[in-house]
């Protein structure tokens, strides 16, 4: 069941989305592969800490967040990622690691990753790890009011 801040976030907005039931997924990559959608179109947040408060980074599944180009891009002189103990009560009806890229929910700057402007809807974790909103990527825009910016960095292959 989709936490209830973020369905009446959602409801109160008075922008279009669907809330999809899957089966449990932990990682984004999983996400996308029981949605059946690509990677690029399965929206990750990844929290961070830029000079102590959160932030909110969003990339496609497979991606990563360049730390740097975040830090520049959010103009702050520290930025790391969150660890498990500060998240906890930063989304507290949300399942450690299934949150949302809703920043104006929890008073959170958010910051999106140019690549996920190329497909028409995004889909993201709805707080639990067995649901997932799906909306169009423009009222995403409208309603959440992101920061666009280049971070995110494909993994590329391992060397021995």
């Amino acid at each position: 069941m989709i936490a209830p801040s973020i369905s009446q976030f959602l409801q109160r907005s008075g922008v279009p989305f669907t809330v999809v039931a899957h089966r449990t997924a932990f990682t984004a990559q999983e996400d996308a592969a029981v949605m059946h959608v690509p990677g690029r179109m399965w929206a990750k947040t990844v929290v961070c800490l830029a000079d102590g408060e959160p932030v909110l980074a969003v990339l496609p599944a497979h991606y990563a967040v360049d730390i740097g180009q975040l830090r520049q891009l959010v103009g702050a002189t520290a930025l790391r990622l969150a660890n498990e103990v500060e998240l906890a009560p930063l989304y507290p009806d949300c399942e450690l690691g299934a949150m949302p890229p809703l920043g104006p929910l929890f008073n959170q700057p958010v910051y999106v990753d140019e690549s996920l402007t190329a497909d028409k809807d995004i889909l993201f974790n709805a707080g639990t790890h067995t649901d997932a909103v799906r909306m169009s990527f423009d009222d995403f825009m409208k309603l959440v009011r992101p920061r666009v910016g280049v971070f995110g960095r494909r993994p590329g292959p391992r060397l021995h």
